[in-house]
């Protein structure tokens, strides 16, 4: 069934029984990978909050989370201007981190905040990503650790991810119509 936000007419893509299984499978990587190590996830609000919830219930191990707020999105194209609206409470120096995204596009976004990162001395930085896409990426050395799902360069929403704001509550991925 189709859904409509404002003026853009959204189809199904993935369901959500889909979404659960490789969450769990991707909780399962990084269980094993961070076993005794309790990393810091941090979560980049908005989009990620339901894929960090999701993902960190689905973890084993002892670990922490929190939130930064970047931007880099208006409509349904990145502005390719990355603002931090709500900056790091936590001290990274020596922590083993984990930044957990929605979607790696342009990765402009990721890579600014990679090298924010970098700054405060962390023992080490993976990157778990619900999405990415291949064709949009612009930074090429970008690499995510752990990806949900490779998708083509479409404009997608659901899941925690939006169309200025809405959209977000659904439990399946919708993409654009067209």
């Amino acid at each position: 069934m189709a859904l409509t936000v404002f003026d853009k007419t959204f189809v199904p893509y993935m369901d959500a029984a889909a979404i659960a299984v490789r969450v769990r499978e991707l909780a399962a990587t990084i269980s094993a990978d961070y076993a005794g190590k309790k990393p810091l996830f941090l979560g980049i609000l908005n989009g990620s909050f339901i894929f960090a919830a999701d993902l960190f219930r689905e973890l084993t191990i002892e670990a922490e989370i929190s939130f930064v707020k970047l931007a880099s999105y208006k409509g349904v194209s990145s502005t390719g201007h990355v603002v931090t609206a709500i900056g790091l409470e936590e001290s990274l120096h020596e922590r083993h981190i984990v930044i957990v995204e929605d979607i790696i596009d342009t990765g402009r976004t990721m890579d600014s905040f990679l090298k924010e990162v970098a700054r405060q001395g962390p023992a080490s930085v993976r990157i778990a990503t619900f999405l990415t896409k291949p064709d949009a990426l612009q930074v090429p050395d970008l690499k995510a650790d752990y990806i949900g799902f490779e998708i083509p360069n479409r404009f997608v929403l659901g899941y925690g991810l939006d169309y200025d704001g809405y959209g977000r509550n659904t439990r399946d991925l919708y993409v654009l119509e067209g």
